[in-house]
């Protein structure tokens, strides 16, 4: 795909032309999102080697991973940078493209995952077509994931780190919880232009697009909001415990939106 044929709007362009999607799941609290977000997709893909398309895959922190698992990744992403960044992972092949439009033949890949392009469609209708975009590359049987942030994430996180209690922040923060959308004017120190889901609204989304039946996985429980999370993961056998715990509650209904982060996971139809 063509540079103009990837739109994206500017301030998400310049958000992630900084350059510090390459490294920020490797950081502090945000790896415990990395270590679940693997955790949970080596259980729903199972053993390589799977053809996975990565749409939405940034700098391919996820990819890297797949790609050493032993699965063949096609990684898509409409930000250059991205893509310069992932083409160097070795096992991992990256092309400028957009989730809603996508060049794969149907049923072409074993998997495929959108682990970012539903946090910056802010429009239904453009979720949809991303989603059914999947299900249609995807083959019968398959499996489609997507990774979505929950409705409360940013109240949970600005009241984690204090700065809720800043006006600025806290209007910002207050707004998107009213209505799920971010504005990513320049005066909002939280993020991009976003859309936070309501976790049932995820369902409905993938329902509509051909996806019935899906399966909710909340990545991040309540753990991330706990003072201790850094040390945890700094050590290897409470690491190791902290993500064994979390699987015990990853499907709770009434706890999934206590997740800063969720996937959802469909079978593609015949």
């Amino acid at each position: 795909m063509t540079d103009d044929t990837v739109t994206v709007r500017p301030e998400i362009l310049d958000y992630y032309n900084r350059g510090a999607e390459q490294g920020r799941l490797r950081r502090e609290h945000n790896r415990l999102e990395f270590w679940r977000t693997q955790d949970v997709l080596r259980r729903l893909l199972g053993p390589a080697p799977l053809r996975v398309l990565d749409v939405g895959g940034g700098a391919g922190v996820h990819a890297e991973w797949l790609a050493a698992d032993g699965h063949e990744v096609h990684l898509l992403d409409p930000v250059p940078l991205h893509v310069e960044q992932a083409s160097a992972l070795p096992g991992v092949r990256a092309a400028l493209g957009d989730a809603r439009a996508l060049e794969a033949a149907d049923g072409s890949y074993d998997a495929v995952l959108l682990l970012g392009p539903l946090y910056h469609l802010t429009e239904r209708a453009d979720r949809l077509r991303a989603l059914a975009e999947a299900r249609r590359v995807c083959r019968p049987g398959g499996a489609v994931v997507a990774a979505t942030i929950n409705r409360y994430a940013g109240l949970h996180d600005q009241l984690r780190v204090g700065r809720y209690f800043e006006p600025g922040p806290r209007a910002a923060t207050d707004a998107c919880a009213a209505t799920g959308l971010l504005g990513g004017t320049g005066d909002n120190p939280l993020f991009t232009t976003a859309w936070f889901h309501h976790p049932a609204d995820v369902l409905d989304e993938f329902a509509a697009a051909g996806l019935p039946d899906a399966r909710q996985y909340g990545l991040e429980g309540a753990a991330w909001l706990m003072g201790d999370v850094n040390t945890w993961l700094d050590d290897p056998e409470r690491r190791g415990t902290v993500l064994t715990a979390l699987r015990t509650t990853e499907s709770e209904p009434s706890l999934l939106g206590i997740s800063g982060h969720l996937l959802t996971a469909a079978t593609a139809p015949s």
